[in-house]
């Protein structure tokens, strides 16, 4: 083979995977996606389990609320799962989209309403919770896996140019903050007896619940930063 013949061949090859490369980055990035909405269901899954009955034996209502809120986050990731295996189809994508945003805010919104009732009636009663040395530690765990899962899974919305995974990844951070707000209550609590640092933090996660949910159910992406 002559060296303008080589030269031609080499150049249509690169042009080749120049052309092929956004679709094989497109499903990299659908295969990650997936693979990081698995963890996080399985994670969410468990701290729901465990968050839940810590929070009924203890009468903590940050935890219990911490603990729906984990399972809100398992609903949210089988809609991004949802929205990723629908990534070929615009339409049906979008469409998919949709619903599943307005879903998730319906449940945010009733998650919201529970915490302010029980949190106001628990101040009110003055009913003052058990120290839950398993909710500091679930809190804690949280607070580290859950950044760490919202930055992996922001790269992936971001390539796929996708409004609802990038709603998705920002309620990934929203438990994060709340992890963060169930470690001061529980702290506060167990260290220094504060009982009404548990309510008092159950009624910090309101204003942002309220506020992911009212955005999901108007159909738009979820807290901004």
């Amino acid at each position: 083979m002559s060296d303008a013949q080589n030269q031609l061949h080499m150049t249509n090859k690169a042009e080749d995977i120049s052309i092929l490369s956004p679709g094989l980055d497109r499903t990299y990035s659908i295969q990650r996606g997936r693979m990081l909405q698995y963890l996080t269901i399985a994670w969410n899954s468990a701290e729901f389990i465990i968050a839940l009955v810590a929070g009924f034996l203890a009468g903590s209502i940050a935890l219990i609320g911490f603990g729906f809120d984990s399972a809100i986050e398992v609903t949210s990731s089988l809609a991004a799962l949802w929205r990723l295996g629908r990534d070929g189809d615009e339409e049906s994508r979008e469409r998919a989209e949709q619903h599943a945003l307005r879903l998730i805010g319906v449940c945010f919104l009733a998650l919201a309403c529970y915490i302010l009732y029980e949190s106001v009636q628990d101040l009110l009663e003055r009913i003052a919770p058990q120290h839950s040395i398993i909710g500091i530690v679930l809190a804690t765990l949280s607070l580290i896996v859950m950044p760490w899962l919202a930055h992996l899974k922001r790269k992936v919305a971001i390539s796929l140019e996708s409004g609802a995974l990038e709603a998705e990844t920002r309620q990934t951070e929203i438990c994060a903050y709340l992890s963060a707000i169930l470690l001061v209550g529980l702290g506060l609590n167990a260290w220094l007896d504060w009982w009404w640092a548990d309510p008092v933090a159950g009624l910090s996660m309101v204003p942002c619940i309220a506020w992911e949910g009212w955005e999901a159910v108007r159909g738009r992406t979820c807290c901004a930063h």
